[in-house]
């Protein structure tokens, strides 16, 4: 997508988050669809359930931004009078830290310089428990965010491909937003705020996200749920996969354009990014639309090999060719994708590839949990695939899983 028209999106979502506090939209049809999909206050009390199964991650322990997980943009969002230039100069990862800087430094026509990152293309997720944890810079005229836009958006557009706000701030506030966009007949928006006692200490901020709502938290405490049940008012956007998006802007609409030099550096530090599968607390359901890692029982990672020869578990750490994608391949039954090309079990004459471009039955697997949270995968000639303890190619030919056909997700 271009970035201009990428960035207009969210600057254009979120300008009217703080009209008021109760976030009533001007536009009958606004408000109409927030009071829809408000849910009681009552349910605002509670704190979140345990998180089931860790599905992906990014925990920022090495010394650099790992470019298989996420985007930096470059470039001015020319959008909401904002005042940074996004540079990959003002991200880096260092202290088991990502950390965002905005600087008072002049680039690309803007006055100031700052970061942004985004997981488009790369990967998403269709409900589970999107958290990270986060310490904010809170200077006059800073705007930090942890939100999430619809893979749609390149073919679809704004506002009907959906956004997700898990956490917005301005300014010195201690005021934390969680807002919910999307189009019904037109750009309507819900969401809610609440305080911490200091947002320049760390906090985990979260949503959870299911068939039937969004839930907004931080440090556990429910603040604000969106009704998406049943696609009430519109809301069939919140059915289908976002990616993950970390931004520190500069002035702008929001926080305005009165701007703290003096503050200046100053950065937005992110210990972790985790998403959890909510599905029933174990691996006993496929994560449809997510990308995982697979540890064989030797302790190493399983590699598609870029499709270039066949697949091996031999792989001490997780990169692109490490990572998999679960497809829907009808029936119940899920594929495998990496690099774009598709697992294939070879139907058990030879060892497994990742080369196919399309989905057929050698391309399709039941997804079989084991009674130690682990996984196996059963192709379409009734064997399973084995890792072969590393020592050669992986096959699909075991009739019976132990050890060597369990795959741990993404541990």
């Amino acid at each position: 997508m271009k970035k201009q028209f990428f960035n207009f999106l969210k600057s254009a979502g979120i300008v009217l988050v703080l009209v008021s506090l109760a976030l009533s939209c001007k536009k009958d049809v606004g408000q109409s669809a927030a009071e829809q999909v408000k849910v009681s206050s009552a349910t605002e009390n509670s704190t979140t359930p345990r998180a089931a199964t860790l599905v992906w991650s990014d925990e920022f322990n090495g010394s650099s931004v790992d470019g298989s997980k996420w985007n930096i943009d470059n470039g001015n969002p020319n959008v909401n009078n904002e005042k940074e230039y996004y540079s990959s100069g003002n991200v880096a990862v260092t202290g088991g830290n990502l950390v965002i800087t905005a600087k008072n430094q002049s680039m690309g026509g803007q006055p100031y310089t700052s970061g942004k990152l985004t997981t488009s293309g790369k990967y998403s997720v269709k409900y589970g428990r999107i958290e990270a944890r986060i310490k904010l810079p809170a200077f006059q005229g800073s705007w930090p965010a942890f939100w999430m836009l619809g893979n749609n958006i390149g073919s679809v557009g704004w506002p009907q491909c959906g956004e997700i706000d898990i956490m917005e701030q301005t300014n010195t506030s201690n005021t934390i937003l969680g807002t919910m966009h999307w189009n019904a007949n037109g750009h309507v928006y819900y969401g809610n705020s609440t305080t911490v006692g200091s947002v320049q200490d760390y906090h985990v901020y979260a949503v959870e996200w299911d068939d039937s709502s969004i839930r907004w938290y931080v440090d556990g405490n429910l603040f604000n749920t969106g009704n998406i049940a049943n696609n009430i008012n519109n809301t069939e956007e919140f059915h289908l996969p976002f990616f993950l998006i970390l931004n520190l802007a500069v002035g702008g609409d929001l926080p305005g354009n009165t701007i703290n030099n003096g503050a200046l550096p100053a950065s937005m530090y992110v210990d972790y990014v985790r998403v959890y599968s909510l599905s029933g607390g174990s691996t006993s359901n496929p994560p449809i639309g997510q990308t995982v890692t697979l540890k064989g029982f030797n302790g190493k990672y399983v590699s598609s090999e870029n499709g270039t020869q066949a697949m091996t578990c031999t792989r001490a750490t997780a990169q692109g060719w490490e990572q998999f994608t679960v497809v829907d391949a009808g029936g119940g039954k899920i594929a495998l994708q990496s690099q774009g090309k598709y697992v294939s079990s070879e139907n058990g004459t030879q060892a497994i590839t990742c080369n196919r471009t399309s989905i057929g039955d050698w391309e399709k697997f039941d997804w079989v949990p084991t009674s130690d949270g682990k996984v196996t995968f059963r192709g379409n000639n009734g064997k399973f695939i084995s890792s072969e303890n590393g020592t050669q190619a992986m096959t699909c030919t075991r009739a019976t899983a132990s050890g060597w056909e369990a795959f741990g997700i993404n541990q």
